[in-house]
């Protein structure tokens, strides 16, 4: 009896002794764990989406289709023929881009383009789709990061900056990975928010560093405890490891410790702490490795480096994003010298530089992006080698600065030039030479006409898709455009015709825009364009058309005639079109009844899908309105219309309903009380139908 209650007994001594170990144990590991998290969480983890396969990118239905060309020729997004959602009505001059291109924000984005509309989303262009996901971020080659506000990727402190400025990398493991050229961001959205500055950063890192350290000390500490219960003899008590020493003990006995670690130290058992260490060492990496995937791993304390001499600082009001430079209203009178292998973008927006010297950016060898709009550049400060070495330079901008000419040997690798509102007063022969891989080029706001720029100029644009000439003095069309052209803006000139030759070596054009001429139906040669057969759009508006110019070309799909003189809708005049005119925009016009008959729609009443006839003379509702069978928009305010006769918008003949989803009668004549009970039997919905307010006469 008395064996089995000392059996009992030690069986009972055994197991709380073992349950007390690991209950330790597992405490610890659990603090492991726990600060290894933390440690972790300062690491970038988002997904890897900007792959140009697009498999696993979601897809986005496009904003917008048909972008709206305002007064002042900015575009806004709207929804395509604004049918697919009810409330929203379509605005009055819609003039839309080529097929396949994408619209962000107000700009045209060609086929395959990838932007970012905000921080943390990549988007794509394709085949007029827009797709979007959320932004890569890449792995930092600096000991220690901080997010931005506004900002969805982490950038490196400030001394780290230093670093990433002088193109240092900290160990083999940490290079910087960028993009191949396919897969880059275009940085074509303005930097809306900066970085804070570089001082606040590194405090506040700074705080988050000394607070690592004592959360760190503090497990060591607590591994120093157990492991002296374990290994320590008589005699040992009080003296802290050589491997895990706490803060205290370096504190109080300086000087002592390798003295004591020789006096007293078993080498024996040190080989067995060390096999230990390694083991638990193995078993922490195995952990981590299953925790992180594959996750960038940084050392969890290396020291911030000193900054390195003769690396030259950011300006004060100057900001680092992820290889991008931004120095907006800057206050800056010349090119900062920069030393920036890494930076791929340049913003020098806002400030009163007037010179770039031949060694401007011999600092930044690999840009892409340069925005220099809005300073005080002139064609003379500018080296006649300033962009020649600028390898990789596919988009710069010069708006608003004060140059006569075009700067010379651009880099042939430039897809994006813009000299917006510049005093430009020549563009000969050579002014673009060897940029045949320029798609985009705008010239607006210049001296430009006819006789200073040379027929041969845009010769060498062999991939030239789109070109802005508006407000300048051309009183033609431009000669030797090239035949890769697709949308041309020249609004705002003082274009008085338009010859059989204007466009006869651009067989690909989709979008012309004459706004704000001086054109006249009789001066549209008959052959100037009937026989294209990728126009879709023409803008005429506010030009001085009396009537709607005949020998349109058959394959128009959008007309806009708005702000003309426009007395007369001829007959049969859209009848040779296929496959059949859209969208005709002839508002603010001086349209009578007279002046629209039956055959005045022949050849549009199966694909007309907008008719503004608004702010005119109409006294009536035109004829043939009810014959329009895709009609889904039509605008008839602000005419001098006294009634609505029961067979004018619905035929009573037919059972079917009206494709009508908005019609605007306000602003007219009517007497609502005695409008027929059929007159709008066919539409759908009343909710379409604006009557009110009427004028009283």
């Amino acid at each position: 009896m008395k064996f089995s209650s000392l059996y009992c007994f030690l069986l009972l001594l055994i197991f709380q002794t073992d349950f007390g170990q690991n209950e330790e144990t597992s405490r610890r590991q659990r603090r492991k764990m726990y600060y290894r998290r933390l440690r972790k969480s300062s690491l970038p983890t988002h997904r890897s989406v900007r792959q140009l396969g697009i498999q696993q990118m979601k897809t986005v239905t496009p904003a917008a289709k048909l972008p709206i060309i305002n007064l002042d020729y900015s575009m806004e997004e709207k929804f395509e023929s604004f049918l697919s959602v009810p409330g929203v009505e379509s605005s009055y001059n819609v003039l839309p881009g080529k097929k396949g291109h994408c619209l962000a924000n107000g700009m045209i984005m060609y086929n395959k383009a990838v932007w970012s509309p905000e921080p943390c989303t990549t988007c794509l262009c394709l085949n007029g789709k827009v797709l979007c996901d959320e932004t890569k971020c890449h792995p930092q080659m600096c000991p220690q990061t901080i997010i931005p506000e506004g900002e969805c990727c982490p950038v490196c402190s400030d001394t780290a900056s230093y670093l990433l400025l002088s193109g240092t990398a900290l160990n083999d493991r940490t290079e910087f990975s960028g993009d191949s050229s396919e897969q880059r961001e275009p940085t074509n959205l303005p930097h809306k928010q900066q970085s804070r500055p570089w001082v606040e950063m590194n405090r506040a890192l700074r705080k988050e560093e000394l607070q690592f350290e004592e959360d760190e000390e503090e497990v060591k500490q607590d591994e120093n405890r157990q492991q002296k219960k374990k290994t320590s003899r008589p005699g040992d008590w009080g003296r802290p490891t050589n491997e895990g020493q706490s803060r205290e003990g370096r504190e109080q006995r300086p000087g002592e410790e390798g003295r004591q670690a020789h006096q007293h130290r078993n080498p024996a058992r040190e080989n067995e702490e060390d096999d230990e260490d390694e083991e638990e060492d193995d078993e922490d990496e195995d952990e981590d490795e299953a925790v992180r995937g594959d996750t960038f791993r940084m050392p969890p304390q290396l020291p911030i480096p000193a900054t390195p001499r003769g690396i030259p600082s950011l300006p004060s009001r100057c900001s680092l994003s992820y290889k991008t430079i931004s120095c907006i209203s800057a206050d800056l009178t010349q090119i900062p010298p920069l030393t920036a292998p890494e930076i791929t973008s340049l913003e020098l927006i806002g400030n009163s530089i007037t010179s770039i010297p031949d060694e401007a950016f011999n600092g930044l060898p690999n840009l892409e992006r340069l925005d220099l709009s809005k300073n005080n550049i002139t064609s003379s400060g500018i080296g006649p080698k300033a962009f020649k070495f600028l390898k990789n330079l596919m988009r710069l901008n010069m708006d608003g600065n004060n140059l006569v000419t075009i700067p010379s040997e651009l880099p042939s690798t430039l897809e994006e030039l813009k000299v917006n509102e510049n005093k430009l007063q020549v563009i000969d022969e050579e002014s673009l030479s060897d940029l045949n891989q320029l798609v985009t080029l705008e010239l607006e706001g210049n001296n430009l006409s006819e006789t200073n720029v040379n027929s041969l100029a845009f010769k060498p644009l062999k991939s030239l898709s789109y070109l802005r000439l508006g407000r300048n003095k051309f009183r033609i069309i431009p000669q030797g455009l090239p035949a890769s052209i697709e949308e041309l803006y020249l609004e705002n000139n003082q274009i008085e015709e338009i010859t059989e030759i204007s466009f006869n070596h651009t067989r690909k054009i989709n979008v012309i825009g004459l706004r704000y001429n001086k054109i006249e139906e009789n001066r549209i040669a008959p052959l100037a364009w009937i026989n294209q057969e990728n126009l879709e759009s023409i803008d005429l508006s506010y030009n001085k058309l009396y009537h709607v110019p005949s020998y349109l070309p058959k394959s128009l799909l959008h007309l806009v005639l708005i702000g003309n003189q426009i007395e007369r809708i001829p007959g049969y005049v859209f009848g040779h079109m296929e496959p059949g005119l859209e969208y005709l925009y002839l508002s603010f016009n001086k349209l009578v009844d007279d002046g629209i008959d039956r055959v005045s729609f022949y050849g549009a009443y199966h694909s007309l899908r907008e008719l503004f006839l608004d702010h005119n003379e109409l006294k009536s509702i035109p004829p043939g309105v009810q014959e329009m069978k895709a009609l889904h928009f039509l605008r008839l305010n602000n005419n001098k219309i006294r009634n609505i006769l029961p067979e004018q918008i619905c035929n009573a003949e037919e059972d079917d309903d009206s494709t009508l989803e908005h019609l605007h009668l306000e602003n007219n004549y009517i007497k609502t009380r005695e409008i027929s009970s059929y007159a709008f039997s066919c539409i759908r919905s009343y909710s379409s139908i604006v009557l009110k307010p009427q004028n009283i006469k």
